[in-house]
């Protein structure tokens, strides 16, 4: 069940303003990972940035949610709890033993959907601290600063519980009760999704599709939960979700894109609302101009990917210039075919059989990407540069040895997903991008002529530093024995 795809300027979008968005995206210096631009119901512009593709899951971060959104009401329509519904009656076997307070006692699930609990702050970090066995449970012994329904706070506790409560009621995991009702029927393509520790899935951040399952999403919203002419989402849940429920403009540091208003795990945005997720993981739905934009990425400047859209592409739609557009989609066709991440290079030759250097990392904190201690050793292999990577055990997570190949100006492919690109910069230096290739994080490593291992992240993984953790997740996630327990990557948004 494909997609149609048709020529851009079909559908009213210029390839001109196509271009104008990737060179306002290059200028303000954001790392995109991929890009598709639905209108009028068919693919108009898709791209990816090298070495990412269409075919590998991404990790959408808190775009999590708004899949989990659509479960909750999918379970309501199916009598499986209601909006009105206490959580603490939803959810009986996390209520503390002593009690709670009457507060806490009063809260719905629509208030943990609309995230307007009353408290100032996101309890993930306190709720797992005061019981780390039973995420609800804590969170069901923190009071609320303020009256519950007066104060939005982008809070992912409240994501959780209401994922928790479609698992508990409905007896299945999120991905298990979706995947009939709502990714089967879109065409959606399996995807993993990390869990709490305790068998549950988190529901606010971990979930991993396609960017087309992100833009099938999308279309499905647009069309009012309609799918081909079958219902898949409940009568009006779409305009639940995406309505506001509570106002989020109190803060004036924050873009104004984050203060348009919040639904249920939706945001309202200048134009038509999505769902986003941590560097530039987003769903755009924008009726008035029937379309869909989803993109992934690795960027801090969220709103700067927002605004180059409202200020390049809206403007533009339905202004095709036809005596230009022939010129203009040839040129667009090369540029995405040309999308390519800043990779190392240019890379020596390894340097025959006798070409072979080690390098050890100093103690650069905790938000580096590997303890002290961590070792690279590189070595020739015929054209090719072969490391060894080993990772000191840290953390209750054990040592791990990554054995890679660089094949020079190519990428090559790793273990746990790695992809690996690079080699010597000159007689002494090698110069390693390592791409986690689902999720939007990569580190270059540099091995230094004294002996040194650097490393960085082009941005820190949410859920901690350290590549060790995320490797080992990422083979749990990958192997059928495992429960996809990630205890490791707890971290939010």
């Amino acid at each position: 069940m494909s997609l149609p795809r048709v020529p851009s300027a079909r559908v009213g979008v210029p390839a001109a303003a196509v271009l104008e968005v990737l060179d306002g995206w290059q200028e303000r210096g954001l790392e995109l990972h991929s890009l598709m631009v639905l209108r009028r119901g068919a693919v108009a512009v898709e791209g990816w940035w090298s070495p990412y593709d269409a075919a590998t899951p991404h990790l959408l971060y808190s775009l999590s949610k708004t899949f989990t959104s659509c479960a909750v009401g999918l379970a309501v329509a199916e009598g499986l709890c209601r909006l009105d519904e206490r959580v603490v009656d939803l959810l009986p076997a996390h209520v503390p033993p002593e009690g709670v307070d009457p507060r806490v006692a009063a809260l719905t699930l629509h208030d943990v959907l609309s995230m307007s609990t009353g408290h100032r702050e996101d309890t993930l970090d306190t709720a797992w601290g005061t019981d780390p066995d039973d995420l609800a449970r804590g969170f069901l012994r923190i009071p609320p600063d303020e009256p519950v329904g007066t104060l939005h706070t982008y809070h992912n506790t409240c994501t959780y519980l209401a994922g928790l409560v479609v698992q508990e009621r409905c007896g299945t995991g999120l991905l298990e009760y979706l995947t009939p009702r709502l990714l089967e029927p879109l065409g959606i393509g399996p995807g993993h999704w990390h869990g709490d520790g305790q068998g549950h899935e988190l529901g606010f951040t971990g979930l991993h599709q396609r960017t087309e399952d992100v833009a099938r999403l999308g279309l499905l919203l647009l069309q009012d939960g309609v799918w081909e002419g079958r219902r898949v989402l409940p009568e009006g849940w779409v305009a639940l979700m995406t309505r506001e429920h509570v106002a989020n403009d109190t803060d004036p540091t924050r873009g104004p894109d984050w203060r348009q208003g919040y639904g249920y795990q939706v945001w309202r945005s200048r134009h038509g609302y999505r769902g986003d997720g941590a560097y530039g993981q987003f769903c755009l739905v924008v009726p008035e101009a029937d379309l869909v934009v989803a993109t992934t990425a690795a960027t801090e400047d969220m709103q700067g990917v927002l605004d180059v859209l409202w200020e390049r592409l809206l403007p533009a739609l339905d202004r095709v210039d036809e005596d230009a557009e022939a010129a203009a989609q040839e040129r667009l066709a090369d540029r995405l075919a040309a999308l390519a991440l800043p990779v190392v290079g240019p890379v020596l030759p390894p340097g025959g059989t006798s070409y072979e250097a080690s390098y050890v990392a100093p103690d650069a904190g905790p938000l580096a990407p590997f303890a002290e201690g961590t070792r690279l050793t590189a070595s020739a292999d015929g054209a090719r540069l072969r490391l060894l990577l080993e990772l000191p055990a840290e953390q209750g997570a054990g040592a791990a040895a990554l054995s890679l190949l660089c094949p020079g100006d190519t990428w090559g492919d790793g273990p746990a997903g790695l992809l690996v690109r690079g080699g010597r910069t000159d007689a002494e230096t090698v110069e390693v991008d390592l791409v986690l290739a689902e999720t939007p994080h990569r580190i270059r490593l540099v091995g230094k002529g004294t002996g040194e291992l650097a490393g960085a992240w082009n941005v820190t993984p949410l859920a901690g530093a350290r590549l060790l953790a995320h490797v080992a997740a990422q083979v749990a996630a990958h192997d059928p024995a495992h429960v996809h327990d990630a205890d490791g990557l707890r971290g939010p948004r």
